[in-house]
């Protein structure tokens, strides 16, 4: 299996991990029983849950964007070490991004966020 497949998926089950610690982050702050209800009232999530619930979500944002462009690549015949490079930085940026936002670490987030973007866009540099 292509490199850019294999980082595809470890990026997804990524995403995963980190729905998962937002859903703990969460009941630990509001409980189970109002994370199972409708939430029409919940509270707002502060502090871990939070921050958890928002990396998830950029995750998720990010996500869709490089699978578009890995799976493009891939149906065109145009992964290369320029794709292979950009899937790396792409997935070792958003782990790294994780832990830095769940931490609560600004402006490294910010930096890391972005070396994530610039590996989506070496893949897409490809389909041109």
């Amino acid at each position: 299996m292509a490199v850019e497949l294999q980082l595809l998926i470890w990026s997804a089950i990524l995403a995963l991990v980190q729905m998962l610690i937002a859903v703990m982050a969460a009941q630990m702050q509001v409980g189970l029983p109002t994370l199972a209800s409708n939430r029409d009232q919940m509270p707002a999530l502060t502090g871990l849950a939070m921050r958890a619930t928002r990396a998830h979500l950029n995750m998720l944002e990010s996500l869709v964007i490089f699978a578009i462009f890995v799976l493009a690549a891939y149906a065109t015949n145009r992964l290369n070490a320029t794709t292979a490079l950009g899937a790396n930085l792409f997935f070792w940026a958003r782990l790294a991004y994780a832990i830095v936002y769940i931490a609560g670490i600004p402006w490294i987030r910010t930096l890391i966020w972005g070396v994530s973007i610039a590996g989506a866009l070496l893949v897409l540099s490809q389909l041109f």
